[in-house]
C-alpha cells in the first residue's frame, strides 16, 4: 500500500450509516465511519457496552452494516474470542468454505478495556486468537456520566475525580494499554487519531492481514466529557499530535515506527487551554503534564533510535 494515501484514496463507500445519536463533534464517530471503510466485508464485529454503542444501535435502527455483536461492558474480547473460535470450527468441520476469509474485530471503549474489560483481553490475547481489538479511548466513562477512568490524565476533571479542597482533578497517570498488550507479545499494536484519517486507514488495513491478536488504541475527543466546542474535535485532536500528548506509531513484529514525526512539538498549555476539563490547572500542574509527556517523547525516541518527536519550540 501507497505511503502517501490520501483522504480521496479512501473506499467512497459508507458503511456505517448517518442518524445515529452520537454527539455532534464526537471523535468516536469520526473513528467508527473510518474504521468501518478499513474493514473487509466479511468482517464481524463484536462490540461492548459504550458511547459507541447505545448511540447507534437504539431498536429496530442501527449504524452498522458488518455483522456485530453486542456484549456486555467486560467481555468484548471473549465474546470475539468466541466468534473467531467458531469460525476455525465450522472451516474444520467443512460447514464453511476455506476460500471465505471471515475476520473478527472487537471494539470497546475505555473503561471496557482498560479497567473492566482487561481481563478478557489478556485472556485474548495470551490464546492468540485472529482477532484485531480497539479501543476508542475518550478517557473516562463518557456513557453514564464522566466517572474517571484507567485512561484518565493526569490533572482532568471529571465526576470522580472533582475540583474543590481535597481534590484537584485526577492525580494519577494513565495506563499504557500499549505496554500491556505488548507483554503478550502480539505481533502488531498502533495508535491512531481522527486527524489523521489515512494513518487510521493504513493502520487498521495492515492489523487486518496480520495474523493474531491485534490491538489499535484510538484517540478520540469527546465534546461533553471534555467540555469543549464541537467545531474543535479535529483542532483538538491535531495538537494532542503536536504537542507530544499523543503519538501517532505502530508496533510491528517488535520495531517501533513513528508515523506522524514532529520536528517540533508546540507546548501542553496549547492542547489544555481548549478543554474546560483542564481549567482548574494551576501553573505547577501545568509544568508537571509538561514533564510527563517530555519523559514520554524520550521514551518513544528511545524506542525508535532517533528523534521523531523534537523539543519543544521556543
Amino acid at each position: 500500500m501507497s505511503k502517501t494515501l490520501t483522504l480521496r484514496d479512501l473506499p467512497r463507500e459508507e458503511m456505517f450509516a448517518p442518524g445515529h445519536r452520537m454527539c455532534q463533534g464526537c471523535g468516536a464517530a469520526l473513528l467508527m465511519r473510518h474504521i468501518t471503510k478499513a474493514l473487509p466485508k466479511n468482517t464481524v464485529i463484536v462490540q461492548a457496552t459504550g458511547c459507541v454503542e447505545v448511540t447507534t444501535t437504539l431498536y429496530p435502527e442501527t449504524s452498522w452494516m458488518h455483522p456485530w455483536l453486542h456484549i456486555a461492558f467486560e467481555n468484548a474480547a471473549a465474546g470475539a474470542s468466541g466468534v473467531e473460535a467458531a469460525v476455525r470450527a465450522l472451516r474444520r468441520k467443512g460447514s464453511l468454505p476455506p476460500e471465505k476469509d471471515i475476520k473478527v474485530v472487537a471494539i470497546g471503549g475505555d473503561g471496557g478495556t482498560f479497567d473492566i474489560g482487561i481481563q478478557a483481553l489478556s485472556g485474548m490475547l495470551e490464546r492468540g486468537h485472529d482477532v484485531l481489538y480497539i479501543v476508542y479511548d475518550n478517557e473516562a466513562y463518557m456513557n453514564t456520566g464522566i466517572q474517571r477512568s484507567g485512561a484518565t490524565p493526569f490533572g482532568a476533571w471529571t465526576t470522580t475525580t472533582p475540583v474543590g479542597k481535597a481534590w484537584h482533578g485526577e492525580w494519577r497517570n494513565k495506563k499504557d494499554i500499549i505496554a500491556i498488550a505488548l507483554a503478550h507479545r502480539v505481533p502488531y499494536v498502533a495508535t491512531v487519531n481522527p486527524a489523521y484519517i489515512p494513518d487510521l486507514y493504513m493502520k487498521v488495513n495492515k492489523a487486518m492481514q496480520t495474523l493474531g491478536p491485534k490491538l489499535i488504541h484510538a484517540y478520540s475527543p469527546c465534546v461533553p466529557g471534555w467540555r469543549y466546542e464541537p467545531s474543535l474535535t479535529v483542532t483538538i485532536a491535531k495538537l494532542a499530535v503536536q504537542t507530544g500528548i499523543w503519538i501517532n506509531y505502530e508496533i510491528e513484529k517488535g520495531v517501533l515506527n513513528v508515523t506522524t514525526p514532529v520536528p517540533k512539538r508546540k507546548p501542553v498549555t496549547e492542547y489544555l487551554k481548549l478543554q474546560g476539563r483542564f481549567r482548574h490547572l494551576t501553573s505547577e500542574e501545568t509544568k508537571k503534564i509538561q514533564e510527563l509527556v517530555d519523559e514520554r517523547v524520550a521514551y518513544i525516541n528511545k524506542l525508535a533510535g532517533k528523534e521523531v518527536i523534537g523539543p519543544v519550540e521556543s
